[in-house]
């Protein structure tokens, strides 16, 4: 309907309509769009969504922010769930974000999640963040920020809830505070101020501005401990509205008012005896004997008769009433009023409010990156030109932090002429982990904050790509092995040679060689036609011999054999490994050992029908590549010799050394 009609009107307001324009501009600016009233038309289609789905103004909506995707890191769902980024796989598990998240602020803690979830490639905006780490680090500045930080409540929805016209008491004490702190968190920034170590804070400090006149407002304007919700009265504090005052003082002292009229009565009408009351019946009233109702003065007006008394009201105390029991209502409308009033004052200046939400929440961003950074020993990162992934002794993150042994760190060396890293080695040795470690620490270095490495010189990395796990989809009828085929499916089809791949255990959901064939395929165009960056593990050992290929290298994770128990060691060395322990594994799973012994035997019989196959087929193919008289020279072996049938029929797994000896011994008689 928008392109259709380009002028379509939403009855916008001036300020509304100058705000499509922006909009308008930046689109054209951002997009290369030619079509300067239909930009404008998507604009006001947004702010009326807006209007119509809230039902109210949108004044804390004062601009529009494009964001281009070339602008971030692209993270599908499956990487951002694969890299536990924000929510941990199991219920027992830790993601990236609870474990680095000690935000002091809660708008603190959503940028942060907003950063991880968008990691910037910018490379002059991320050497900023960085700096203002840095700047924090040298001079230990990130205690006293946090200290201030840890005193500021959410300012954000606070701002949101003025300007739609919802916010509570407590809001306003919330901004009031913040407020407060805004000197104090200055001051705690000042030492880096004065050195010039960090544009970023210099230019956050400014946007933090001066809201003192609006403290002193706020001080006068709101009691101290105010309650949950206006209607309960007492919000406004006393001094700052006489009339309000004098409301309050009326329905809070209205029993002494009564005491000094009665005695001035008394003495006016010279009865001693004369009472003044209330009830909900009548009000308030003068109450006289039948015997002085003679006595009564003129003013005095009948109001009710009683049996043994009379009861009166004069123009005094009528106004009184009148007075006391309006005074309640009326305190309470005149609260809400002049709290009105204060909603509308703040949002005059809710821009400079916001600018200083966003500052506080960029400080506290970057002191909490300079926390993690002391309190895990975490290295500033590097950004190259150049494409490439170079990490020494890099650790991941989570792993490390949960873990009771020292964790083991690797280096990581992914570059234009080694591009392909095919991993392989025993389940549980750590190629997941690593996997997983090498993305984290790019995805962290790219989110502007100190790595879990000794050092980290990072390329430009356009998309991180994961397969890894494997689960299949019961809801839209999805196997375990096409669940793995279409992750593997949107790898190959959107990666391009500046992302970062990680794939682990392609094609293990089907037959041996259907998988093979398709891991072995997958290798091969991932390094030659997109030539990304790819960390490759394995269990296919034949993959290995793909190490001869240029750009693709072989690394095996370390594991060692003592007494029949495998030791895992977790280090990452180069060259293939020689075997998968498969078996070892399964027993510090705690398979039964009846079960393991007869998989050792069902193993070795594979082995030996594998060997058996593997020179049967190098006979065939020296046959067919030979000349004809060397074929005819092996058809001419005598295939019922007795050494061949000996050899046949004989166990090599079962023999002992003496055995072996006199069976070769057997043989050599036989020749």
């Amino acid at each position: 309907p928008i392109t259709k009609r380009p002028n379509v009107d939403f009855n916008l307001n001036n300020a509304q309509k100058t705000l499509c324009d922006q909009f308008a501009v930046a689109t054209l600016s951002g997009f290369g769009i030619d079509h300067l009233p239909l930009a404008k038309a998507a604009a006001a289609a947004l702010i009326h969504y807006g209007k119509e789905t809230q039902k109210t103004a949108l004044p804390h909506i004062r601009s529009i922010q494009l964001e281009q995707s070339s602008d971030f890191i692209a993270l599908d769902p499956v990487t951002r769930r694969n890299l536990e980024l924000i929510e941990p796989l199991f219920e027992h598990g830790t993601s990236l974000f609870q474990l680095i998240n000690d935000c002091q602020t809660a708008m603190g803690g959503r940028l942060l999640r907003r950063t991880l979830m968008q990691p910037l490639r910018d490379s002059a905006v991320l050497d900023e963040r960085l700096d203002a780490a840095q700047a924090l680090l040298q001079g230990y500045h990130e205690a006293p920020v946090r200290l201030v930080l840890k005193e500021i409540s959410d300012i954000e929805r606070v701002l949101s809830r003025v300007a739609l016209g919802s916010a509570r008491p407590r809001d306003l004490v919330q901004l009031r505070q913040a407020c407060a702190q805004v000197p104090y968190l200055r001051h705690a920034l000042k030492p880096i101020i004065d050195a010039r170590q960090s544009l970023l804070l210099m230019h956050l400090n400014e946007e933090l501005g001066d809201f003192h006149g609006l403290h002193q407002r706020l001080m006068s304007a709101i009691v101290e401990h105010p309650p949950v919700l206006l209607r309960d009265g007492n919000v406004i504090a006393e001094g700052f509205d006489d009339e309000l005052d004098e409301l309050r003082k009326i329905r809070d002292h209205a029993g002494q008012f009564l005491i000094d009229l009665e005695i001035k009565e008394r003495e006016l009408s010279g009865i001693s005896t004369l009472k003044i009351g209330y009830n909900r019946v009548s009000g308030y009233y003068i109450e006289l004997t039948r015997a002085q109702a003679d006595q009564a003065p003129e003013r005095y007006i009948r109001r009710q008769t009683l049996k043994n008394a009379e009861r009166y009201i004069t123009p005094e105390l009528k106004a009184f009433e009148d007075k006391v029991l309006s005074s309640e209502s009326r305190a309470l409308a005149r609260e809400k009023m002049l709290f009105e009033m204060l909603l509308d004052e703040l949002r005059q200046d809710i821009g400079n409010l916001q600018m200083m939400s966003s500052a506080i929440a960029q400080v506290d961003l970057a002191a909490n990156f300079a926390h993690q950074a002391r309190l895990n020993n975490w290295a500033r990162p590097e950004f190259s030109p150049e494409i490439g992934v170079k990490i020494k002794a890099g650790r991941h993150p989570v792993v490390e932090s949960l873990s009771k042994t020292a964790f083991t760190p690797n280096d990581t060396v992914l570059d234009f002429s080694r591009r392909m890293a095919i991993i392989t080695g025993p389940n549980m040795g750590g190629k997941s982990t690593f996997m997983r470690q090498t993305a984290l620490i790019a995805l962290l270095a790219y989110c502007g904050s100190y790595v879990p490495a000794e050092s980290a010189v990072l390329g430009p990395i356009d998309r991180i790509f994961t397969r890894i796990g494997s689960a299949d989809d019961l809801s839209t009828g999805k196997s375990t092995f096409m669940v793995e085929m279409t992750e593997t499916s949107q790898i190959l089809h959107h990666a391009t040679s500046q992302s970062l791949v990680l794939m682990d255990e392609v094609g293990r959901g089907t037959s041996t060689y259907d998988g093979l064939s398709l891991a072995w395929a997958c290798v091969l165009d991932l390094t030659k036609r997109i030539k990304c960056l790819c960390l490759f593990a394995t269990h296919y050992f034949e993959l290995t011999e793909l190490g001869k290929e240029s750009g693709i290298e072989n690394y095996h994770v370390t594991a060692k054999e003592l007494n029949g128990n495998l030791i895992l060691l977790h280090k990452v060395q180069h060259g293939p490994a020689s075997q998968s322990h498969g078996l070892q594994v399964a027993k510090l799973a705690g398979i039964p050992a009846n079960v393991i012994k007869e998989a050792q035997n069902r193993l070795r019989i594979l082995e030996k029908q594998q060997q058996q196959a593997s020179h049967a087929v190098q006979n065939d193919l020296f046959a067919q590549s030979n000349a004809p008289e060397v074929v005819e020279r092996i058809i001419e072996v005598e295939k019922d010799a007795p050494a061949l049938a000996l050899l046949k029929e004989l166990d090599v797994d079962s023999l002992t050394p003496r055995e072996a000896l006199q069976q070769l011994y057997m043989l050599k008689d036989c020749l």
